[in-house]
């Protein structure tokens, strides 16, 4: 077996999963270095001491962060004549409907930059007015006056016709050579819906030249380690190609997460899992209704990302979410992080590293540490000031009860285990949100689904969350802190390609089977090359196929599966509608195929998980002492084991906290739990 390394870069750790030639796997976290989070991971390389043959598989936030933040490369769009301000009119969606001025965020290209060239291709993909070259002088004139860095060029139907966005790459690469980044939205995005293809490009013209920088440096400092990239839909790419197409990768590490997730529920045989992936800085939640759920209708930083990601949901609430109380008086928590540095109250920073850190971030600069979840988690007893980390990173007690004793005043509470209890109930009222959000308004009930907490903090509030939502069970797998870093060593080489088509059928007749196998073929030979070109045998690549299909005047598809021979596409599509929207028009309803997908996938040897048979359930092996913790607004006495004592067959009751080095898993009085053969935590609860 290769020996992989996976690496998921989080807002306050960076998570390492080590896998062996022997098949076993070794953990590490280390402090994220947010100025450059290629640091920590060199450090937890060196620390780890993996060896230079290994294989190096990396989710990343880079891009993620140049889009929140707005601290992209300076970038220009080249459009049709006529059509340069489709970026800043967009889709006229209020996504807060009673907002009296409704505030839009501002276009990553300003109004400057935003450039025109004379042509035009028609609907139908025929060129009504060829490409005016004499346009081309006087845009790289501005492109060198603005110091652009990087340029998305997306033409009018180009996806129907490319020539013209490649004459003008070819042009701009004539005078600047390599050091202007350029996206064609051909090669991004050849689909229809202008809006949408013109920000996806422009989103990948303004992450592409950071991520190239930092994955360069990245991969120059782990040589000859070879570099993959996570991306958005589950995949890996190389780390050129995530350099070139870097908005492949902006849910990067989340989406290692789901993969990981699901990996191990299907070992432990749960197909129908809800994931909930709490980090230090968010909480990231996906319904997997037997399958990793997918779409191409994503949204980044309020701008829309039309290429193919795992669909996640994301709220700002994590383990370093900040609590305050608001000028109604009213307790909120998040979406402002303490993240890393400071981080939490209970991480000890001094005055002056605070005082620091806030007017960098333009808070007050009082230095008082901020009181957070993690520390309302402390006050409460959840964690334990000596078992973080597995006791390598003490935490202050005296601290975290500093700062809830000063957001207790501002609640007008008597005492900081009511205003940390209050902190608590808050951010799982959050989390709750999300979670029917991916599960309740889309028609699936999440009584039928097993919850599968993971990342640092997820653990501590699943068993709340899954009584919230009635959720009957919870699996915990054996490294829930670190399992993106996992489903990284378990994600396959993947590519998707996409092309707009707009057929109209009625009845799928052979004659639909004959074009559309016709329109797949330039598809499926780019995809077998550009994999065969990167390494992976042609006779191992799968290639998956699927419809964007809809009902003849709507606006909006549902994506359905396909493969050559398959004659029941219709009927596919009604069964689709009818589960996402509650009902069917007639068979014989014109449908409209509008988009073909295919996905090539290479192989992966995923970790092996290691079993051993049930044995006795008496847990007393494990168990290490007991404390008083908080439940119900009350304290309990509750019983305390270590995670790596328990065994396969071991069953106990809740209240517990079981203590380990990526988590702390809290178990809530009504929970009885069993160590399965695989030694996840299963927690069952009849309510």
């Amino acid at each position: 077996m290769a020996q992989r390394l996976g690496v998921d870069t989080g807002g306050t750790f960076t998570d390492f999963v080590w896998l062996g030639a022997d098949g076993r796997t070794q953990i590490h976290k280390q402090l994220s270095t947010p100025q450059d989070p290629s640091a920590a991971i060199l450090l937890g390389i060196e620390t780890m001491r993996v060896p230079e043959t290994a294989d190096i598989v990396h989710g990343s936030t880079v891009a993620t962060n140049a889009l929140l933040e707005r601290k992209g490369a300076r970038t220009a769009l080249i459009a049709t004549k006529g059509f340069a301000d489709v970026l800043a009119i967009g889709r006229q969606n209020r996504p807060d409907i009673y907002a009296l001025v409704p505030q839009k965020p501002p276009p990553l290209v300003p109004a400057r930059w935003r450039l025109e060239v004379a042509e035009r291709v028609t609907a139908s993909g025929e060129v009504l007015y060829p490409l005016n070259v004499e346009d081309l002088p006087d845009i790289w004139q501005t492109l060198q006056a603005e110091q652009i860095e990087s340029v998305a060029i997306c033409l009018l139907f180009s996806f129907l016709q490319p020539q013209h966005e490649r004459r003008i790459r070819q042009f701009l690469w004539a005078q600047a050579g390599d050091t202007l980044h350029i996206s064609l939205s051909s090669d991004i995005l050849p689909e229809y819906r202008e809006y949408e293809r013109t920000a996806t490009t422009v989103i990948n013209a303004y992450v592409a030249p950071l991520m190239t920088r930092y994955l360069r440096r990245l991969s120059a400092g782990v040589q000859p380690r070879r570099l993959s990239v996570m991306q958005s839909n589950g995949g890996i790419i190389s780390a050129e190609t995530a350099g070139s197409e870097a908005a492949r990768t902006v849910l990067s590490g989340p989406a290692g997460g789901v993969v990981g997730a699901r990996f191990v529920a299907e070992q432990a045989g749960f197909s129908e899992i809800i994931t909930f992936d709490m980090g230090g800085t968010s909480t990231d939640v996906a319904l997997c209704p037997g399958r990793l759920p997918t779409t191409a209708s994503g949204e980044i930083a309020g701008l829309p990302l039309r290429l193919p990601i795992i669909d996640i949901h994301t709220v700002g609430a994590g383990g370093g979410s900040i609590a305050s109380v608001d000028v109604g008086g009213a307790l909120q928590v998040g979406p402002e992080s303490a993240g890393a540095w400071p981080g939490p109250a209970c991480y000890g920073r001094t005055k002056d590293e605070i005082g620091d850190w806030k007017l960098e971030t333009k808070l007050s600069p009082n230095p008082k540490p901020l009181p957070t979840v993690t520390d309302a988690n402390l006050v409460l007893g959840r964690l334990d000031a000596n078992n973080f980390l597995g006791g390598t990173m003490r935490l202050d007690l005296g601290a975290a009860r500093e700062a809830m004793n000063d957001l207790a005043k501002a609640m007008n509470v008597a005492d900081v285990e009511t205003a940390a209890w209050g902190v608590i109930q808050v951010a799982n009222a959050n989390m709750e949100r999300a979670i029917r959000r991916i599960s309740v308004e889309r028609g699936h009930d999440p009584r039928r689904f097993t919850l599968l907490p993971f990342g640092g903090a997820g653990p501590l509030h699943a068993c709340e969350l899954a009584e919230s939502l009635q959720i009957p069970r919870v699996l915990i797998p054996p490294i829930p802190g670190v399992l993106s870093a996992l489903g990284m060593l378990a994600a396959a080489p993947t590519k998707d390609y996409s092309q707009t088509v707009m057929r109209t059928v009625q009845e799928w007749r052979e004659e639909d089977e004959a074009w559309l196998v016709a329109q797949a073929a330039p598809l499926t030979d780019r995809a077998m090359a550009e994999m065969v070109a990167e390494g992976y045998t042609k006779s191992a690549i799968a290639l998956r196929y699927r419809l964007d299909v809809r009902y003849k005047g709507q606006s909006h598809e549902l994506t359905i599966p396909w493969q050559a021979g398959e004659m029941a596409v219709s009927g596919l599509f009604h069964a689709a509608h009818e589960q996402r929207y509650g009902y069917r028009l007639p068979e014989d309803e014109l449908l409209e195929v509008v988009t073909l997908r295919v996905t090539a996938v290479a192989p992966v040897d995923p970790p092996a998980i290691q079993q051993e048979p049930l044995g006795n359930p008496d847990p007393s092996t494990a168990l290490i002492g007991e404390k008083t913790v908080w439940f119900e607004e009350r304290p309990y006495t509750t019983s305390l084991y270590s995670r790596e004592k328990l065994r396969p067959g071991h069953q106990f009751n809740g209240p517990a906290i079981v203590f380990q080095y990526d988590t702390t898993i809290v178990i809530s009085p009504s929970w009885e739990t069993a160590v399965d053969q695989f030694h996840n935590l299963v927690l069952t609860s009849s309510f």
